[in-house]
């Protein structure tokens, strides 16, 4: 069995901001219980997915208009939202 390949630079990045996405989301859906995509819906009784959709819609509209939150990270909501997105659709692994 021939060893594994060393990772570039670049793919030990792609790692590290993969697994703080990841440890990111895993901590929100801790805190916040699984509200992204299981929503409790007690005003708006769109999908999951569709509120994910909108959340991003808003996030790329504030990136947009310059009118990002102080001490918000937009690149890291967004790829969360995206992979809360994927598992929304099921996107297998």
């Amino acid at each position: 069995m021939s060893e594994p390949l060393a990772l570039t630079l670049n793919q030990i990045r792609i790692e590290e901001t993969c697994d703080k996405i990841k440890n990111l989301l895993i901590e929100k859906n801790r805190s916040y219980g699984d509200s992204a995509l299981s929503p409790v819906r007690v005003f708006s009784k769109a999908s999951a997915e569709e509120q994910l959709l909108v959340r991003l819609d808003d996030k790329i509209s504030r990136l947009a208009r310059g009118t990002e939150f102080p001490g918000d990270d937009t690149l890291m909501d967004l790829a969360g939202y995206v992979v809360l997105l994927l598992v929304a659709r099921g996107t297998p692994s």
